[in-house]
């Protein structure tokens, strides 16, 4: 079987905190310009269009499912007729509750959400875990997980996504300038191990004079190597992606062919007399 390649593209950005008007504007001037380089799918990052360190007013910023931002996402997937991928703050139906929440959308509308369920630190203040199954999404010419940020770090949800038939695993992020080296090192496992496409899209820049983002952002391929990676604190970044590569990678190293759940539990020891 022949697969289709395309383009995906990466944009690193900072971000004023609360002004939702200037994050979109500036947002879609690098999206534009993504699109207009051929990329299919286009990632932006973790609470893009708010800032992240703006916990005095989560509920103030929260916005529901389909709402203003991802309107704007779906306006501008139509008419460049592109897939895109954002994290924004999620209002619940239950009143002061928020959830930090991945969105793919598409020319046709919201395609699915998900939401962060491993919060980092101080996040477990502000936002409440998501309880949802994790899902993968088919877009046809390539099917895709989602998570957030900090759970770059746990190995099992990666890999039950890929289980699902992720070819690609997405990561819009606010990742720490201080764990940078694990961003480094868990970005190019989660794609080794599964033998997956990996998109970790990273803010930069800093806030409120003490929160520094690593930027980094990166598109890993199956094998873990770095196809691109962002070194500016307004950048984009691209890479062809070409499907075949995952199914060559995962008969190379079968990894999910041959981890087996059942022997992680102990059965006896085979020597026993």
């Amino acid at each position: 079987m022949s697969y289709e390649t395309f383009v995906v593209a990466a944009i690193q950005m900072n971000c004023l905190l609360g002004d939702k008007e200037k994050n979109l504007k500036k947002a879609e001037e690098m999206v534009r310009e993504a699109a207009g380089n051929n990329a299919k799918l286009v990632v932006v990052p973790e609470l893009f269009n708010t800032g992240y360190r703006v916990e005095e007013k989560d509920y103030e910023l929260a916005e529901e499912i389909p709402g203003s931002t991802t309107e704007w996402m779906i306006d501008l997937c139509k008419e460049l007729s592109i897939y895109m991928i954002g994290c924004i703050l999620e209002s619940s139906t239950s009143r002061g509750r928020v959830y930090d929440t991945a969105v793919l959308t598409g020319p046709d509308g919201v395609i699915g959400t998900q939401r962060k369920k491993h919060l980092w630190d101080r996040e477990k203040n502000r936002f409440t875990k998501g309880t949802e199954a994790l899902k993968v999404f088919d877009l046809g010419f390539i099917r895709v997980g989602m998570q957030i940020c900090y759970e770059i770090g746990f190995p099992e949800p990666a890999r039950y996504l890929s289980d699902l038939g992720a070819d690609i695993l997405v990561y819009p992020s606010a990742f720490g300038m201080a764990r940078n080296y694990a961003w480094d090192i868990a970005s190019r496992s989660r794609a080794l191990e599964n033998g997956s496409y990996l998109i970790a899209c990273n803010r930069a820049g800093t806030e409120k004079g003490e929160t520094t983002f690593a930027g980094n952002s990166r598109i890993v391929s199956p094998k873990g190597e770095i196809l691109t990676r962002a070194t500016k604190e307004y950048e984009i970044v691209y890479s062809e992606i070409d499907v075949e590569e995952v199914v060559e990678q995962r008969i190379a190293i079968p990894y999910l062919r041959d981890f087996n759940r059942r022997t992680l539990i102990s059965e006896g020891d085979d020597n026993d007399e």
